[in-house]
C-alpha cells in the first residue's frame, strides 16, 4: 500500500477514467535491468465495484426519501455524513465492505492482488471521491441525476423541490450598472465629551479570549499526508514525536 501511495503521488498513473461504474487506468511500470526490463512498461488496470441491485436501491431510496435532512442535502448536491445508515437498515453497504465488493485486474506480472499499480489507482480514486462523493453512488449503480430524480418523486422531495423553485428571483432591468446615490439626513454632531466617553460606561473587566478546542490545529489541518509530505509515515505522528522530544529535552526551561 505504501508503494501504491507513492505511485499515486509521483505521477506514475498516466491516465484513468470512471465510466459506467467501472474504473480503467494506464499505469507506468518500473525499469529494472536485473529482470531485463530496459523500457518503461505500461500496465492496464481495471477496477469494478459490485453494484447494488435495482431492488435494493429502491428500498434504500424509499428510506432516504422519508428523512427530510437527507433529501434536502442530496438535492443540493451534498452527501450526508450518516448516509450509510440508510443502507445498514437493509444489511447493505454504500461504501465497499469487503474484498468481495471489488473485482480488479492488472496486466503486470505480479501475482499479488492488489498489486502496487492497483493500490496506486485506489489512492487516486479515493482522492477523487473526497472532491465528489457522488461518484460513489455511480460506482454502486446509480448516477447523481438518477438519484436526485428518484428523490424528487417522494413526498418530501416534491415539497423541497417546489420550495427551491419558488426561491428563484427573476432578473429585473435597471437603468444603471451602479448603485444610485440617495440623500440621507445627517446626524447632529455630538460634543467632544460625548464622543470620547459615550453614553454607556465601559466594562470594568475584559473577558479573556477562550482557547481553541483543538490543539496543534495548524499541524493537523493538513491531514496525515499533506501534499508536501513525500514519506510513507504519517506527518502528524512525526510532528507529535518531534514535539514530545522537544518538550522532554527542555522540561526544566518551562
Amino acid at each position: 500500500m505504501g508503494r501504491g501511495r507513492s505511485y499515486a503521488r509521483n505521477g506514475k498513473i498516466k491516465e484513468y477514467y470512471i465510466e459506467n461504474g467501472k474504473i480503467t487506468a494506464l499505469v507506468r511500470g518500473s525499469i529494472n535491468p536485473y529482470f531485463g526490463v530496459y523500457k518503461e512498461p505500461l500496465y492496464n488496470i481495471n477496477i469494478e465495484i459490485k453494484p447494488i441491485s435495482a431492488t435494493d436501491w429502491s428500498k434504500a431510496l424509499s428510506y432516504i426519501g422519508s428523512k427530510a435532512s437527507w433529501v434536502s442535502k442530496l438535492l443540493m448536491n451534498e452527501v450526508p455524513d450518516n448516509i450509510e445508515e440508510a443502507f445498514s437498515k437493509y444489511k447493505l453497504h454504500l461504501l465497499p465492505y469487503s474484498s468481495k465488493d471489488f473485482k480488479t485486474n492488472c496486466s503486470c506480472p505480479d501475482w499479488e492482488n492488489p498489486c502496487k499499480h492497483i493500490a496506486g489507482v485506489y489512492y487516486l480514486v479515493a482522492s477523487e471521491l473526497d472532491q465528489d462523493p457522488f461518484l460513489l453512488f455511480e460506482l454502486r449503480g446509480i448516477s447523481r441525476s438518477q438519484l436526485q430524480q428518484e428523490l424528487a418523486k417522494t413526498p418530501l422531495g416534491k415539497i423541497l423541490s417546489d420550495a427551491m423553485n419558488e426561491q428563484e428571483i427573476e432578473l429585473e432591468a435597471v437603468d444603471s450598472y451602479y448603485t444610485q446615490p440617495r440623500k440621507v439626513k445627517a446626524s447632529l454632531p455630538c460634543s467632544p465629551k460625548d464622543f470620547w466617553h459615550g453614553e454607556k460606561r465601559l466594562p470594568q473587566t475584559v473577558p479573556s479570549a477562550s482557547t481553541g478546542g483543538v490543539s496543534a490545529i495548524v499541524v493537523k489541518k493538513g491531514g496525515e499526508f499533506p501534499p508536501f509530505w513525500k514519506k510513507d509515515t504519517s506527518f502528524i505522528e512525526v510532528m507529535e514525536d518531534f514535539y514530545q522530544r522537544v518538550r522532554t529535552k527542555n522540561k526544566g526551561a518551562f
